[in-house]
């Protein structure tokens, strides 16, 4: 039988409820060979990352239920992961850059951490936008069109044509799904067109996404691999997966 460390079990645990939905203590423990208190263990930690909610017998996936979570919610889930992917962000950025941000929660706490000078951000996340406009070191252009009140970003037509007229050293985006069948992919497809628009406008493409994005599709997809320069992930991220990406021609950067 095979031999897994904690994290190796763990990721393993989370492979399994991406792809089935839910996982059974007595099942996993036959599995790994372990007694069912190290895998109810294993799902009570799990359960305080918000990856998965414990019922009677075993667990089910939480990745539904974080789209009906307010923006709040959402920051707070995996925060200690995406503030680490906010340090990773700012040793990418250089003074006088300018930089596109499309809305996520992962580029809240990226736009926390910039500690570079004169950088400009163009955005479309009125969140980032008031959050950037405390640092006197950024510029922040926030592109008007359509609100999504809820979740605070602004999309459509507008937003697109907006996009056209400028020309940025690089694009932090935040997605919702990494699948190496699928590529990139966001729950809100009026983000969709959005994304792709801002590829077109930036020097080099960085995806941010938390190791729960990972090996998942989400409703809208964005598209493939072909511009994608690197993607930043936390360190928790699935390390099978991870080395499949990597085959790919896909750089990735972890952030610790």
């Amino acid at each position: 039988m095979e031999h897994y460390t904690i994290t190796e079990r763990r990721n393993k645990i989370i492979e399994i409820l991406n792809e089935t939905g839910k996982v059974y203590v007595k099942n996993l423990s036959e599995l790994f060979g372990v007694s069912v208190v190290v895998i109810r263990s294993d799902l009570a930690e799990l359960e305080k990352q918000s990856v998965l909610t414990r019922i009677h017998g075993g667990a089910i996936t939480n990745y539904k239920s974080y789209y009906n979570m307010s923006l709040v919610q959402r920051a707070n889930t995996n925060a200690h992961q995406k503030k680490a992917i906010g340090k990773k962000i700012n040793d990418l950025i250089n003074d006088n850059d300018t930089v596109i941000m499309n809305a996520g929660t992962t580029l809240l706490f990226a736009i926390q951490e910039i500690t570079k000078k004169n950088v400009t951000i163009i955005t479309n996340s009125i969140s980032i936008a008031l959050d950037g406009a405390k640092n006197p070191d950024l510029k922040i252009i926030l592109l008007g069109g359509d609100v999504n009140c809820d979740y605070q970003f602004t999309y459509g037509v507008n937003v697109v044509k907006s996009l056209e007229q400028y020309n940025a050293d690089l694009l932090i985006m935040s997605v919702d799904g990494i699948d190496i069948e699928k590529g990139i992919s966001t729950y809100y497809y009026q983000e969709a067109e959005i994304c792709r628009q801002m590829m077109n406008c930036a020097k080099k493409i960085i995806v941010a996404a938390d190791y729960s994005k990972i090996n998942r599709t989400s409703f809208a997809q964005i598209g493939n691999f072909s511009k994608i320069d690197a993607i930043i992930t936390s360190s928790d991220a699935n390390t099978d997966y991870i080395n499949k990406l990597k085959k790919q021609g896909i750089d990735i950067l972890i952030a610790k």
